[in-house]
């Protein structure tokens, strides 16, 4: 009797120790690669490594601006360099919010007359040289340096490469 108790209560062990290893296991996949890699997306290059800045040290990267993605709850903003066909320059930033709602609130803070209205993400936005979406916790803005013929097609497709990756 004795012996089975103690067998029970070895078993409960072991189950509980798995249960909390199966947690943090889970914990630890919570992180995204957003940035499509050199040919993930056709005619798409990325030109550098991805460089990644705390909220408390976002001014060092948008300076100036950086308050008001902190006071929607920032928590982190990547970004990256890329390249269209050997031409057209570009810049990924992804900015990681505490939640859907401080993304929301910088795409709806930064909306001009002229953003057109497209269907990616929860809510996207597209200018002549730049796309700006939400997908979740996740802003995404895309700019291109120039404007060329072929820049909101390119750049839409970067964009659609970024949010298959959210």
């Amino acid at each position: 009797m004795v012996s089975m108790r103690m067998s029970m209560r070895m078993l409960a062990v072991m189950l509980v120790a798995v249960a909390a290893m199966a947690a943090v296991a889970g914990c630890r996949k919570g992180k995204v690669d957003p940035f499509p890699a050199s040919g993930a997306v056709a005619g798409w290059e990325k030109t550098g490594e991805t460089r990644t800045f705390a909220a408390k040290d976002l001014w060092q990267y948008i300076d100036g601006d950086s308050e008001q993605y902190i006071a929607a709850g920032v928590v982190t903003t990547s970004t990256s360099d890329y390249k269209y066909q050997g031409q057209l320059e570009a810049v990924v930033d992804v900015h990681t919010m505490g939640s859907a709602d401080g993304a929301r609130k910088i795409l709806e803070t930064g909306l001009t007359h002229d953003a057109k209205s497209v269907a990616l993400g929860d809510e996207c936005v597209q200018y002549a040289q730049s796309v700006i979406f939400r997908k979740g916790p996740y802003l995404v803005r895309i700019v291109a340096y120039e404007a060329t013929p072929d820049a909101p097609q390119a750049l839409m497709a970067l964009a659609r490469g970024v949010e298959g990756k959210l």
